[in-house]
């Protein structure tokens, strides 16, 4: 009799377990769709989860979207030709690396307004908050080298020089920051209290790298490559762990730490979800998006996933002068794709 109470409430535990489960489960899907409308190219977006906005730049503006409807709630003007946003951990200020200025512009994350330009080097592009010695680094990619600001003087407090064009960078959160090196193939390694790089990493297979993400807990770095690889990193040594395939022409990568997946957005149009909870790091789906949905942004808060990206005109003829032109952007198509399950 005992024995058969126990069977009676396992059977109804694993019944009320089992919906959940599969929930956990589903598959990513694009959910619904934010026309921003506008012209002009985009670059990098950042989801603020505990403010509900997402900071996307768009040519010479950031648009500012709420993420519980999806509405522009207002925009940063007055810049030249943006790459992406920063944001401090007080929820306060932001950063934008405004390339064609060679400056990062300071606003407030409250009213919108900017606060100041700070003069760095040429074509700052990746940008990242770094906590514990609350700097602002901004990785240059024409000078091939990153420029430290204190926030609180605002002001360059160093300039360090890389073996190549920085691309995306990431913070562990302990005072490391790490970089992709697009024209060497590899991962930089800089200690922000020294303001010293410390090591170069070789990648395996891997053209281009460009967008990088960070397992903080697991010490993982997740970098994705022209060749349709993302490389899995060891943080600590620098060893490569895995190549998981990914789509055509990424850009962007994520971690959500809740569900330990991590993303690759491709501008093929499609969002790979790799396993990074097992040590093959399987790939577990290619979301369909949208082509040229190539930069993403993790909203840690709901798990959701946006995207960017537009519809395009017929691409031109290549020409000495422009061996790979870019087909042209439809004016009023910018538009921001929500991912989820």
């Amino acid at each position: 009799m005992e024995f058969g109470k126990l069977a009676l409430t396992a059977s109804f535990a694993c019944a009320l377990l089992a919906p959940s489960a599969a929930s956990a489960q589903k598959p990513y899907s694009v959910q619904t769709r934010w026309t921003v409308g506008g012209d002009g190219g985009w670059d990098y977006l950042t989801a603020d989860a505990g403010a509900h906005r997402l900071y996307v730049t768009h040519g010479t503006r950031v648009e500012v979207l709420d993420t519980n409807s999806g509405k522009v709630v207002g925009n940063i003007q007055g810049l030249q030709g943006i790459h992406g946003v920063a944001l401090d951990n007080a929820g306060k200020y932001g950063y934008i690396s405004d390339g064609r200025a060679g400056a990062v512009v300071v606003f407030d994350r409250a009213s919108l307004k900017t606060l100041a330009s700070i003069p760095v080097g040429t074509n700052p592009d990746g940008i990242v908050f770094e906590p514990v010695t609350k700097t602002v680094w901004a990785f240059n990619g024409r000078s091939s080298d990153v420029s430290v600001i204190d926030t609180a003087t605002r002001k360059v407090v160093a300039t360090i020089a890389l073996p190549g064009k920085p691309e995306f960078p990431v913070a562990d959160g302990k005072g490391t920051i790490f970089d992709n090196i697009e024209t060497k193939n590899s991962i930089v390694r800089l200690d922000a209290k020294t303001k010293t790089l410390t090591a170069t990493w070789p990648l395996t297979n891997c053209e281009s790298p460009s967008g990088l993400a960070m397992d903080q807990a697991g010490r993982r770095l997740f970098t994705v490559c022209d060749g349709k690889t993302m490389n899995v990193v060891d943080a600590n040594s620098g060893k490569v762990l895995a190549t998981p395939a990914i789509g055509d022409g990424p850009d962007a990568a994520a971690y959500d730490p809740a569900h330990k997946l991590a993303f690759a957005s491709n501008g093929d149009g499609t969002l790979t979800v790799v396993d990074a909870s097992k040590n093959t790091f399987p790939v577990l789906q290619n979301v369909a998006t949208q082509k040229g949905a190539r930069t993403m942004s993790l909203d840690t808060a709901t798990g959701r996933i946006y995207l960017v990206t537009a519809e395009f005109g017929p691409k031109p003829a290549a020409t000495a002068t422009n061996p790979r032109p870019r087909p042209a952007i439809l004016p009023g198509s910018f538009t921001v794709l929500v991912v989820g399950r």
